[in-house]
């Protein structure tokens, strides 16, 4: 089992002690870390290079989305999770045009939480179905790199029925677990079936996957 370095990032300390706990309960999970701030979480990944970081957005000194930002142009091991409150649209594409690769709410369940993270360290993205709804609908106001061409092209090989009903539902945020449990498939052949989405998508991560399927008219 492939230990997961974790760095919590919140200016409340009661909030990092809880959530440190309930990460430290995981065999495969270690909290290397903790930062008050964006500034503090830029020089602890320095130092601890941790796989996932779990990035708060309002805070003292630095705030998440610039911390993310900077920590993603630094290192390419690193992954940020943007753990908030805060649902709005602004926050939630800052945090994504910054690099995050999940944006999730702090009242999401541990279980959610928990396949985030593990996502992240897969090289996943994982958004909740709500703010999954907000990239896909709201997908032209993305920066121009991440963003699909105004006119895309065809697909050189078409995806299959079973590839654009998966492709629906990954739109709307489902992890593989909830994708194979909806259409009692085998999460292995979930898996699969999401990698040959993004390859014939040339999309990097599922959210791009979703916004490209959506600027292509299959969603």
């Amino acid at each position: 089992m492939t230990e997961i370095n974790v760095l919590i990032v919140d200016d409340q300390a009661l909030f990092r002690e809880g959530l440190h706990t309930l990460l430290a309960s995981h065999d495969d999970i270690n909290v290397v870390a903790e930062a008050a701030n964006g500034q503090e979480a830029i020089e602890l990944v320095q130092q601890h290079r941790p796989h996932v970081v779990l990035m708060d957005v309002r805070m003292p000194i630095l705030d998440g989305v610039a911390a993310t930002r900077h920590i993603c142009v630094d290192t390419t091991d690193t992954r940020v999770i943007m753990l908030t409150t805060f649902d709005d649209d602004e926050y939630v594409f800052e945090g994504l045009r910054a690099g995050a690769v999940g944006y999730l709410l702090k009242d999401v369940p541990s279980t959610e939480l928990l396949d985030a993270i593990r996502a992240a360290m897969r090289g996943e993205s994982f958004l909740q179905p709500s703010v999954a709804a907000k990239v896909v609908a709201e997908f032209a106001r993305l920066s121009p790199d991440d963003a699909p061409p105004s006119r895309p092209q065809p697909l050189v090989e078409p995806l299959s029925e079973r590839e654009l009903e998966i492709l629906g539902i990954l739109a709307t945020g489902a992890s593989n677990r909830e994708i194979a449990d909806q259409l009692y498939l085998a999460e292995g052949t979930v898996k699969n079936h999401v990698s040959n989405i993004l390859s014939k998508l040339g999309a990097r991560d599922r959210t791009q996957a979703a916004l490209k399927g959506k600027a292509l008219g299959l969603i």
